[in-house]
């Protein structure tokens, strides 16, 4: 049964203004943490060896592969805590909402607290595994010698900050569901400035190449952790010994069990997606170390565009989330249509600015002629990716507010059985052309695919069905 709360739905805000405050800062944050790989890029392609850039390539997609499968510690933080704010804006006495007893930590710090429990947990795993997940991870990419010897030298420092890279998708997600998205500006920013600075000074003071490049990155993630730890306690106005004391009433079977559930579908779905991303690289790696290098340096406008739209994604997802926790059925489809025009709005603006920047970006990214030349000739379709892939970005944001973990997943299914068989059709056939295709098809059946159960839903008018039972 549907219930009504006691405050008014209408205290939602859904003007455009609102939608943009929200998204801005998420953009500059998200901003930060790709122009880290574009900075580590841009120093090893201008080291004049093919070999070391495209092991660059493989490094970071492996990393992702592994790091990303786990950001569902972001998507749970972000529509758990937005749920759960809305739920207590609901609430009729507005004492339940102050967070200021030290020794009695709220629903909102519980759920920060068990994604990094969680986080600390997997990083550890996957800490303990380096050697074979390295070893293995470089053979199923189809590694060559040279560049898979230049990937193992890099991944073998990264792999010590992967606990803190996985407690910053928690700190994310918890920030972005509050609408607290200038901590998260200032947490990347942080360790954006700061990785920069370290790389800089490992690689050209230190002469450690790409140690020195995994280095700063490593230690810049550790210390945004430090950081976060500290805005999280002045966010909730609790002192430090608070922040680690936990409340069991919000660590009970079925609220453990409700997280588990939520964070398994939102895991497989970005183990697919992430696989899917190996997918394209390893086809690049088989074409060659120019291919690989060449398509490593494009999609980094990928990664950049990604970034920038999910600023207008995280909108949608704290306040769909925000509506969903009042059952505010009506503002949550004001919320899809607003959030839908400023996505498209931002995509159109950022594929004109590819179109403006990209040689000198090119120039600035790589001083091998060879790299350059392929990488100009299919400069065209890494211009398009932001209005090609802005539809996924956008309703994931909607599904995620929802928490809708069963469409999250059996989308990602769906889009499995299409696009591996799909992406090697377009491969034999069409060859680097093929590659850029399936990056493309991809994209647009994440679109295709979460529109339709969004429609379905639309045109039944019950948009409860898409949430899991609480």
């Amino acid at each position: 049964m549907t219930m009504t709360p006691s405050n008014p739905l209408s205290s939602i805000d859904t003007r455009y203004r609102h939608i943009i405050a929200i998204a801005l800062p998420v953009l500059l944050a998200n901003l930060a943490m790709p122009l880290q790989s574009v900075i580590d890029t841009a120093i090893v392609g201008n080291m004049n060896d093919t070999a070391k850039l495209a092991g660059m390539g493989l490094a970071i997609q492996l990393l992702s592969l592994l790091l990303v499968s786990f950001n569902f510690l972001q998507y749970a933080s972000s529509g758990l805590s937005a749920q759960a704010l809305g739920q207590m804006a609901s609430l009729p006495d507005n004492s339940n909402r102050n967070i200021t007893a030290n020794l009695n930590p709220s629903p909102l710090l519980s759920i920060l607290q068990r994604a990094l429990l969680l986080a600390f947990i997997i990083g550890v795993i996957l800490l303990l595994a380096k050697p074979w997940l390295i070893d293995f991870g470089l053979q199923a990419l189809s590694a060559n010698p040279d560049s898979g010897s230049a990937a193992h030298s890099y991944l073998d420092v990264r792999f010590w900050g992967v606990i803190a890279e996985l407690m910053n998708f928690a700190f994310i997600g918890w920030f972005a569901g509050q609408g607290k998205t200038r901590y998260m500006l200032y947490q990347q920013g942080f360790i954006a400035v700061l990785n920069i600075v370290l790389t800089l000074f490992f690689v050209f003071t230190m002469q450690m190449g790409l140690a020195g490049v995994a280095l700063g990155t490593t230690i810049a993630f550790w210390c945004g952790v430090i950081l976060a730890l500290a805005l999280s306690r002045q966010h909730l106005r609790i002192s430090w010994q608070a922040m680690f004391v936990t409340d069991y009433r919000y660590f009970t079977q079925k609220k453990m069990l409700r997280l588990f559930s939520l964070n398994k579908d939102i895991f497989i779905r970005t183990l697919i997606l992430t696989l899917s991303l190996a997918w394209i690289t390893r086809l690049s790696a088989q074409s060659g170390d120019v291919i690989l290098a060449a398509n490593a340096i494009l999609l980094q406008v990928l990664s950049i565009s990604a970034f920038a739209l999910d600023g207008v994604a995280v909108s949608a997802e704290t306040l769909s989330g925000q509506a969903a926790g009042r059952r505010d059925w009506t503002g949550f489809r004001t919320i899809i249509k607003r959030t839908g025009i400023v996505s498209y709005g931002l995509a159109l603006t950022l594929s004109a600015i590819w179109w403006l920047v990209m040689p000198f970006y090119l120039q600035f990214m790589t001083n091998i002629d060879s790299v350059f030349t392929l990488a100009y000739e299919y400069h065209i379709y890494a211009v398009l990716l932001p209005l090609v892939g802005v539809g996924a970005y956008w309703l994931d944001g909607i599904f995620f507010g929802l928490t809708a973990g069963n469409v999250i997943r059996n989308a990602a299914l769906i889009l499995a059985a299409i696009f591996f068989p799909l992406s090697e059709l377009l491969y034999q056939q069409w060859d680097i052309t093929g590659i850029w295709l399936s990056i493309w098809a991809l994209l647009l059946l994440r679109l295709a695919i979460l529109g339709i159960f969004l429609y379905r839903a639309h045109q039944s008018g019950s948009y409860e069905k898409l949430q899991p039972e609480s």
